[in-house]
């Protein structure tokens, strides 16, 4: 089982710290300040750790140093995006590498550390980790329902959605389509109900979502 801070078992809505160090006495020192700090939080060795153990669509961020055996903190990060996984990381070295930095911000890392640092700057940027990866869950939540929506639109429905949402008006939806401007309002009228848009606005933001 993995190192915890806490005996908990991490459900859907608990954000967990997971924390990837080869030190021990970081390990332990990271799991005492979360555990004293109420947030649930577990650590793994390395990466391949992780991988067996861990769970990279878990709620939480991924706290995890730049230099480890094996695959470095980089690399993983990589690894992680290529394979659509988009769990937070703040990244922890003990160096004070510029140009790793860059590349870690730049793949979207929330933050970039040094060690040591300030418990106050650890706390701050694991907030503003777990923070981002509640918009990002809300926002995957929304895609998932919007496609689900759109699953039960006929052809013709997802043509109209399509135009009016882009911003053609009914009549010039009509004409692109071939029929009439009639038909295109019954068809708009049937996709908003389908996608369970209250308002044509709320149907542009749903339509979005599927691109």
């Amino acid at each position: 089982m993995p190192e915890r801070s806490n005996p908990i078992e991490t459900a859907t809505d608990v954000n967990v710290v997971h924390i990837i160090d080869d030190d021990e006495r970081i390990r332990s020192a990271l799991l005492e300040l979360f555990g004293s700090s109420g947030i649930p939080a577990e650590a793994f060795v390395d990466t391949a750790d992780f991988d067996e153990r861990g769970d990279p669509e878990a709620v939480g961020c991924l706290l995890l140093d730049v230099k480890l055996p094996g695959m470095s903190g980089i690399e993983y990060q990589r690894k992680l995006s290529d394979a659509g996984f988009e769990l937070p990381i703040v990244f922890m070295t003990g160096d004070g590498d510029v140009p790793t930095s860059v590349t870690a911000m730049k793949a979207g890392a929330v933050d970039f550390l040094l060690k040591p640092f300030e418990v106050d700057d650890l706390l701050c940027a694991v907030a503003a980790a777990m923070e981002e990866g509640k918009k990002q869950r809300d926002m995957a939540l929304r895609r998932k329902h919007a496609r689900q929506c759109a699953a039960s639109l006929t052809p013709r429905e997802r043509q109209v959605m399509k135009l009016v949402t882009e911003g053609l008006m009914n009549k010039q939806a009509a004409y692109e389509l071939g029929i009439s401007e009639i038909m295109v309002k019954l068809h708009r009228a049937s996709a908003m109900k389908k996608m369970q848009a209250r308002t044509f606005s709320d149907l542009v933001r749903k339509s979005e979502l599927l691109q």
